[in-house]
């Protein structure tokens, strides 16, 4: 237990700022991503966004983990069948395309971090209903977060709600644990069995990101060392939150105007348990 860090009312309330902020960058950008855009333009307009108009660091700029070459753009750029880091470069958005744009900023050192799926055009029903059930998904899992609980409970009910749905869930990617770090402990996998893996405390912050694809759940890594795309090429769907273990249930730091609302497969209001 004593790797993942126990947040102080400081570290919360600059996690709150990041976060809102992080968000704030998927509501400027939703009129870009239309036919016609491509992806780099997309990563240049939230790259000046962050840097120029919130005075915030896009954390995956020059992001170097071990084993991998830095990761060269502001943001990552998922389309179709990529499920994660897609670098930003000359695709073109066609009409039905799909589209996860994962944003990281780094304010006074904190990381917010938080992923949107869009539409280019108009997407195909499969397409609609596997973000949906993605959507659903990460919900359903952030309902699951109190103190007391376990991560297993999250990673159990994300994978009851994808395979009941025919979709599969992708065990390779997870979330995290976010603060000052951009990843740390723990690992939150969106698969797994209630009761099981660490026991949830107050001032724990982590992400909840499932990534659900539309056929089979195995991966493919590309030549760039960087995308991961499904191996069958079915499409891929992903969203994201950044969530605060309260005394009393859950707060969503990853919250902003244009913020999709709860699915009402959750129940309303959903902040109620943070109050």
């Amino acid at each position: 237990m004593s790797t993942i860090s126990i947040k102080t009312a400081e570290d919360i309330e600059g996690m709150r700022v990041a976060g809102r902020l992080a968000s704030e960058v998927l509501d400027y950008i939703t009129p870009f991503v239309k036919v016609g855009v491509t992806t780099g333009e997309i990563d240049r307009l939230c790259h000046e966004y962050m840097v120029n108009v919130q005075g915030t660091i896009p954390a995956p700029l020059n992001y170097c983990p071990p084993g991998y070459t830095p990761y060269p753009k502001a943001i990552c750029t998922s389309v179709n069948d990529v499920i994660c880091h897609g670098i930003p470069g000359d695709k073109v958005l066609k009409n039905g395309d799909v589209v996860n744009l994962d944003i990281t900023v780094i304010k006074d050192g904190y990381h917010g971090d938080n992923s949107r799926m869009f539409f280019a055009g108009e997407p195909s029903i499969l397409a609609r209903r596997l973000s949906e059930v993605t959507y659903e998904c990460m919900w359903l899992g952030i309902a699951k977060v109190r103190p007391g609980a376990h991560l297993g409970d999250i990673g159990h009910v994300i994978q009851q709600h994808a395979e009941k749905s025919g979709y599969s869930v992708v065990r390779e990617f997870c979330g995290h644990g976010i603060g000052k770090v951009f990843h740390e402990e723990p690992q939150v996998l969106h698969y797994g069995r209630p009761g099981t893996l660490e026991k949830l405390e107050a001032g724990m912050i982590f992400t909840i990101e499932p990534m659900i694809n539309a056929g089979r759940r195995d991966i493919r890594e590309m030549g760039d060392g960087w995308t991961i795309k499904t191996k069958d090429r079915s499409l891929s769907a992903q969203w994201e939150h950044t969530i605060l273990v309260t005394e009393t249930g859950y707060e969503v730091l990853t919250l902003s105007a244009g913020s999709p609302p709860p699915p009402a497969i959750i129940g309303a209001p959903a902040q109620a348990v943070a109050a």
